[in-house]
């Protein structure tokens, strides 16, 4: 049996025996640029079924078929995490989401502080970011990225139950980590280069259900800040241990 070398995500349900019509793109990637051909395998994977072996079908310029043969993983929901972050220059904003998406994130909305650098994303692209990243590292569900949302607004609707795991960058060096806790609904707050203002500040202390976190002696960028409050979270609440 022929191993596949190509993992793609398609809206498609998936079962045994399900046929998988191609868009032009995808049709274009997999017999143009990896040069597949009829009876080669393809995983597939769209958030709701596992994963899937599938062989080309039929091979076409401008689309093709895949059948589904069988279930190679079954669907792996993250933990209820979300990563609220201010976005940055286009690069690091699009490296935070694929590495939200790779480490385990539920779901990501950027958020807009009064420090924020930028005022619009593209959330489409961000979503296909997050696409390619769930293809790359394996895994069988994709992070949604949410529209950008004013922080004070998302806080003022927040939802009942989750906890805030609030990294504030004016508590560098401070022994502040996060203690064990049995919540299983949980947020990662990053701020923006600029870091939070006084207000915003003394306001995310005040929330119940926020717990104030330092990311060690040195201040680090957002991208930089993302990964490591996600490590921290993973080993400590997460499904890393």
């Amino acid at each position: 049996m022929k191993q596949a070398k190509v993992r793609l995500y398609v809206e498609q349900g998936l079962g045994e025996g399900q046929t998988i019509p191609l868009a032009r793109d995808q049709a274009h990637y997999l017999f143009g640029v990896m040069r597949m051909a009829v009876g080669d395998p393809v995983l597939l994977f769209n958030g709701r079924d596992g994963e899937w072996r599938c062989e080309v079908a039929f091979a076409g310029k401008r689309g093709g078929e895949l059948v589904c043969r069988e279930q190679t993983k079954p669907l792996q929901m993250p933990p209820d995490l979300w990563l609220l972050f201010a976005p940055i220059k286009k690069a690091r904003t699009d490296f935070i989401v694929e590495k939200a998406a790779e480490m385990g994130a539920a779901k990501i909305v950027p958020v807009q502080t009064e420090f924020t650098n930028s005022e619009r994303i593209r959330q489409d692209r961000l979503q296909a970011h997050a696409v390619e990243a769930a293809e790359q590292c394996g895994g069988t569900y994709v992070p949604e990225v949410a529209e950008l949302t004013k922080l004070e607004r998302l806080l003022a609707e927040w939802p009942e139950g989750r906890q805030l795991m609030f990294c504030d960058e004016a508590e560098v060096g401070a022994a502040k980590r996060l203690a064990a806790s049995s919540a299983k609904q949980w947020a990662i707050l990053i701020g923006p280069e600029g870091g939070f203002s006084e207000v915003e500040r003394a306001k995310l202390k005040a929330l119940p259900f926020a717990h104030v976190v330092s990311l060690g002696p040195r201040i680090l960028r957002a991208d930089t800040a993302a990964v490591a409050a996600m490590t921290l979270w993973q080993q400590a609440l997460g499904d890393w241990g």
